[in-house]
């Protein structure tokens, strides 16, 4: 979906501040610009995009798409005008003249707003699943929507950006477009995101989280659930209890609370595997909440 002229001239008269989401490096520089949490920023000249401005993302899994989740941190930010988009692109990446950073976001709420972000902006379409248990609506365009609430649901949204969840015990929720956002929040749920920038959340108990694309991230909340991230830069974490994380990607980063099990791979460049790892939590030094990596065969900590 272009980006017109008119559009963009539209956005810069806008007055009311804009909602956005901005990755950052670990040490909270973008471009080598320093922002602290609190703090408002200003710059002077003409807004233009990708030129001159701070820059921010409307849909939360666009960061992503900047800064991959295995190397970065997040944060809603507040943007006040005048604002500039780059003509002809697809991204939500807005300049603004003006930018304060608001709070720090972790994955799974990235995940949450990113979900509220697309079923807010989605066209509602009636269907062969539009009520019954497993009941669903289904749209495939760009940013669609799709919910299965009923017991053994599914939900599938493809398209770019899109969202799917699934609420009910044993569903399964699939976003296959790039940026999309899949979420299971019942029992033995399944969430899959398989474009790259996706980002998937299983909540149940013994719910599986997949992120297959790269610079992806993947999170599973409930008692003994499973996340993994399996493309390159992607990010994968347990924060239930028995839970188990898994990073297999290309300098993939995987966490977890205490007892959870943590599978580490090391790849070349190429994707030649170098290394494999595995460990317990709580053991051996891994610290719960935190971080790892595999580099040159062990564990190490990362932001």
């Amino acid at each position: 979906m272009a980006r017109t002229k008119k559009t963009a001239e539209a956005l810069a008269e806008t007055a009311a501040p804009l909602i956005t989401y901005k990755g950052f490096k670990p040490d909270m520089t973008c471009r080598g610009f320093q922002y602290e949490m609190g703090k408002n920023y200003k710059v002077s000249g003409k807004i233009v995009a990708c030129e001159n401005g701070f820059h921010a993302c409307e849909h939360p899994l666009g960061v992503l798409g900047h800064y991959p989740p295995a190397t970065s941190v997040y944060a809603i930010t507040e943007q006040r005008g005048p604002f500039a988009r780059e003509d002809g692109s697809t991204d939500t990446k807005v300049a603004s003249a003006e930018i304060t950073v608001t709070a720090r976001i972790e994955l799974p709420e990235l995940v949450a707003a990113a979900i509220k972000y697309v079923f807010d902006r989605a066209k509602w379409i009636s269907g062969p699943f539009a009520s019954g248990k497993g009941e669903g609506v289904k749209e495939t365009k760009d940013r669609g929507a799709a919910t299965a609430s009923g017991d053994q649901g599914a939900a599938t949204a493809s398209g770019w950006q899109g969202a799917a969840t699934a609420s009910g015990d044993q569903g399964a929720a699939t976003a296959s477009g790039i940026g999309g956002a899949a979420t299971a929040s019942g029992d033995q749920g399944a969430a899959t995101a398989s474009g790259d920038q996706g980002a998937a959340t299983a909540s149940g108990w013994q719910g599986a989280a997949t992120a297959s694309g790269d610079r992806g991230a993947a999170t599973a909340s409930g008692i003994g659930g499973a996340a993994t991230a399996s493309g390159r830069w992607g990010a994968a974490t347990a924060s239930g209890d028995q839970g188990a994380a898994t990073a297999s990607g290309y300098e993939g980063k995987a966490r977890g609370k205490d007892g959870c099990a943590l599978f580490l791979v090391e790849r070349s460049t190429s994707g030649e595997i170098l290394n494999a790892w595995a460990g317990i939590v709580g053991k051996d030094d891994i610290k719960a909440d935190t971080f790892y990596r595999l580099a040159d065969g062990k564990p190490i900590e990362v932001a």
